[in-house]
């Protein structure tokens, strides 16, 4: 079902329906529970130049790093893309940018996957975007250049036993040599406005991935904490 939006104030917003619905339905669709919508907003927007020069950048360095053609190497990451995504078929000339981003996003994580080597400038918006930070951070290569990397905590740990620490409450950083000593040459806040970064916290999937803790560790420490209060 469609609609068109009226009118936004904060969190509220009117709608007009394409087609009429009335409670019944409305119960009936949520299965006796409170009847709920998802939200999608049309991109209208075009691919930018930007973007398309970007996903053709990449389409380049996995095509030379598998000596697949660039044709090739293109129809087979969207048929992966497909496939993952769920999504209809698109054109890299006329698509909107949500999809552009998406798939680029897509790209760049079969790159992190593979190890496949990229080329520098692309790194630009990997340090503002979650998601891609998060990802230099689980395959260890630097958010500002690429080069194999260390983990390191925004935010220092000090004289704390790192096996005794919660890294829950700590946001990460994938830093190469080169760049973790800078960062303790300028001091972490200039470090990041410099660079543009922005540290992440991990999931407990992620910390347990990475070795920063484990399982036990993290359930030693909830059993601490509850025994505290008793």
């Amino acid at each position: 079902m469609f609609a068109k939006i009226i009118s936004l104030q904060g969190n509220q917003v009117t709608l007009q329906l394409d087609d009429e619905l009335n409670m019944d339905q409305l119960q009936r669709f949520a299965n006796g529970k409170q009847p709920t919508a998802e939200l999608i907003i049309q991109d209208e927007r075009l691919i930018s130049p930007d973007q398309r020069k970007k996903i053709f950048a990449l389409i380049h360095d996995v095509s030379q790093f598998t000596g697949y053609d660039e044709r090739d190497t293109e129809m087979e990451l969207k048929y992966r893309y497909y496939a993952k995504a769920g999504a209809d078929s698109f054109s890299m000339s006329n698509c909107d940018m949500t999809t552009a981003n998406q798939f680029l996003t897509f790209v760049l994580d079969f790159c992190f996957e593979w190890d496949i080597p990229f080329r520098t400038k692309l790194w630009d918006s990997i340090p503002t975007d979650y998601h891609l930070a998060v990802q230099c951070l689980r395959y260890r290569k630097c958010v500002i250049c690429g080069k194999p990397a260390e983990i390191a905590h925004y935010t220092a740990v000090g004289n704390r036993k790192r096996n005794h620490t919660d890294h829950r409450k700590f946001s990460f950083m994938s830093l190469c040599h080169d760049h973790h000593f800078q960062q303790h040459q300028m001091g972490v806040k200039s470090f990041v406005i410099k660079y543009h970064i922005r540290p992440v916290r991990l999931s407990d999937d992620d910390l347990i991935r990475l070795h920063i803790m484990t399982r036990k560790r993290m359930d030693e420490i909830d059993e601490e904490a509850t025994s505290g209060y008793d």
